[in-house]
């Protein structure tokens, strides 16, 4: 049917979240490896979560948010760091 509207995926922004014991270095290395950030962009957004509480790391399907978040925490558990990373409707 041509008048069928193809709906566009929602679309979910990936959040890290700050507490007081995961490393500024970690934060970045995960931006790096998770998010494929270049190194300038990864400390700007470590800083957005140390400083504001919560950087956002990029805006992406909902399979594709979850698989990263869920990559954030197993690396995260990995190193014994309590590092959250939720989502939210972009």
């Amino acid at each position: 049917d041509p008048d069928t509207v193809l709906q566009e995926p929602k679309m979910y922004r990936v959040i890290l979240h700050n507490d007081h014991y995961t490393t500024m270095e970690f934060v970045v290395e995960v931006l790096i490896l998770v998010f494929h950030k270049p190194a300038a962009e990864a400390t700007k957004i470590m800083l957005d979560v140390h400083k504001k509480g919560a950087g956002a790391c990029g805006v992406y399907t909902y399979d594709i948010a979850t698989t990263k978040a869920a990559q954030v925490h197993r690396m995260a558990k990995l190193k014994e760091f309590p590092l959250k990373c939720s989502l939210e409707e972009a």
